[in-house]
C-alpha cells in the first residue's frame, strides 16, 4: 500500500488573489472555502480525491523566513514553453533567481506572493 498527494496547502498573505492566480495557472475552480478563510481550489468537476491534488490557500501572517523548502512544477500541456511563460508572466508571475546559471531548460518563477515555482520544458498531457 502506499500514499499519494491529495492536497497541498500554501500560506497565503491574501488567500483570494492566490486562488484567483493558481486557478488561472493550473485550470482549476474553487471547490470549497472554510471559515478560517482558507480556499481549496481543484480540477473543475473532481475536487478533492480526483487524480490531481487540491490546493488549499490558508491564510497566514507569517513572514516567510527564507527560500522555500518546497516548490511546485508545473508543465505545459496546450503550447510550447516559451508561450507557457509568456502566459504565466500575463497573470502575475514573476522571474526568481534562486541561482541558475543559464543552462537550465526550466523558468523559475514567483507568484504573486514570491513562493517559488518552476515552469519544466516538457509538454504532458492534460489529465
Amino acid at each position: 500500500m502506499a500514499c499519494r498527494i491529495s492536497e497541498l496547502i500554501i500560506d497565503a498573505a491574501d488567500p483570494e488573489r492566490l486562488a484567483v492566480f493558481w486557478s488561472e495557472v493550473l485550470g482549476y475552480v474553487e471547490v470549497g472555502r472554510e471559515d478560517d478563510g482558507s480556499i481549496e481550489i481543484g480540477p473543475p468537476g473532481v475536487g478533492f480525491g480526483g487524480p490531481q491534488p487540491t490546493l488549499i490557500l490558508s491564510p497566514s501572517t507569517d513572514p516567510r523566513p527564507a527560500k522555500l523548502r518546497l516548490h511546485i512544477d508545473v508543465n505545459p500541456t496546450d503550447r510550447d514553453q516559451d508561450a507557457e511563460l509568456e502566459r504565466l508572466l500575463a497573470l502575475g508571475a514573476r522571474p526568481a533567481d534562486v541561482g541558475q546559471d543559464g543552462t537550465e531548460n526550466w523558468h523559475v518563477l514567483t507568484d504573486p506572493e514570491g513562493n517559488e515555482f518552476c515552469l519544466l520544458h516538457a509538454r504532458i498531457a492534460p489529465v
